[in-house]
């Protein structure tokens, strides 16, 4: 029985994750592209439309499986800022295995970083991601803080840039290939950092 089209748009749009977190935009060459999909370039022009289109999609994508995976994880906690604790340490107990996509640096800010300069249509969808994630940290954080979790001078938007701030540096430092034990260690102090509020 055939795949239906939903199901290849989503392995297709895995497969591109995976190639565009390694190599990133640039990196990544057509040839690249269909092998990692197993496509034949017709069918990803008429799939996605461009290489452009193809990467929007799986930056999209990459940003909503992060997205649902925090509200999975906070699920699991009747403590906003436990839950929170919890997600900065699982992050970089991730942050070890440097063969998961995407447990290491961050698509949404390599990105960033690489398109900056060269493409202003990925560098402003990776900023409004990240725009979106810290207004995520900051609604949650705003919730603990009506539940008597934090103080009540806690300015929830500006702990939330700093917890971002931090996953993006312990992304990028799990990069220098630090042992599991530096940076499980690097995860508790993050959340530490939370004890203070």
């Amino acid at each position: 029985m055939a795949r239906s089209p939903s199901f290849n748009r989503e392995a297709a749009l895995g497969q591109a994750i995976g190639l565009f977190w390694k190599r990133g935009y640039n990196g990544s060459s057509m040839k690249q592209i269909e092998h990692a999909l197993d496509m034949r370039p017709g069918s990803i022009y008429a799939t996605f439309g461009s290489k452009d289109g193809l990467y929007s999609e799986a930056l999209a994508r990459y940003a909503q499986a992060g997205g649902a995976e925090l509200a999975r994880h906070m699920a699991g906690y009747d403590s906003i800022v436990d839950g929170l604790k919890g997600y900065l340490r699982k992050i970089a107990s991730g942050c070890v295995d440097k063969d998961e996509v995407p447990s290491r640096a961050c698509l949404i800010v390599k990105t960033l970083l690489e398109a900056s300069n060269t493409h202003t249509g990925h560098s402003d969808q990776a900023r409004e991601i990240l725009g979106a994630i810290e207004q995520s940290f900051s609604e949650l954080l705003e919730e603990a803080k009506q539940r008597g979790e934090l103080k009540d001078s806690t300015d929830c938007a500006r702990l939330a840039r700093l917890m971002q701030s931090q996953i993006m540096g312990l992304r990028s430092i799990a990069e220098r290939n630090l042992s599991a034990g530096d940076l499980e260690a690097l995860g508790d102090d993050m959340a530490h950092i939370l004890d203070a509020y």
